[in-house]
């Protein structure tokens, strides 16, 4: 048999950096699953992102429906279904709502995504 056709031997050391220092647990998995899904929606995704961008960290709804071409209720369950994921969290001012971003919901998506990006390891930050 020929050396080709060998697999090579094992020395002990990863062949690679794991993409995550330690695994997900069940509960974590649930919750990131969650966010993610309701992130994989384009108008979810949008509004999320209107949400983040707007002046001052927090937009009215009367400020972003416009920007779709989709009914209020649409986007109101559009808005619910990020706050059920914990992405949005909003409150009541007469007779608007006003929705921000959570961040530790952001930077719990950031930091998984960042554990995934194996160019991430090798870039050094300034």
């Amino acid at each position: 048999m020929s050396k080709q056709g060998r697999l090579p031997a094992v020395s002990g050391e990863p062949c690679c950096t794991p993409l995550v220092q330690k695994p997900l647990t069940v509960d974590a998995t649930v919750e990131l699953a969650r966010m993610f899904k309701a992130m994989g929606d384009p108008v979810r995704l949008r509004l999320l992102n209107l949400v983040a961008g707007h002046a001052g960290g927090e937009a009215c709804v009367c400020d972003i429906s416009e920007s779709f071409d989709l009914s209020q209720p649409t986007i109101s369950h559009h808005l619910k279904v990020l706050r059920q994921a914990g992405l949005l969290d909003c409150e009541r001012r007469g007779t608007w709502v006003y929705y921000w971003v959570v961040p530790a919901a952001l930077q719990q998506l950031s930091s998984i995504l960042y554990s995934a990006d194996p160019i991430a390891d090798t870039m050094v930050t300034a």
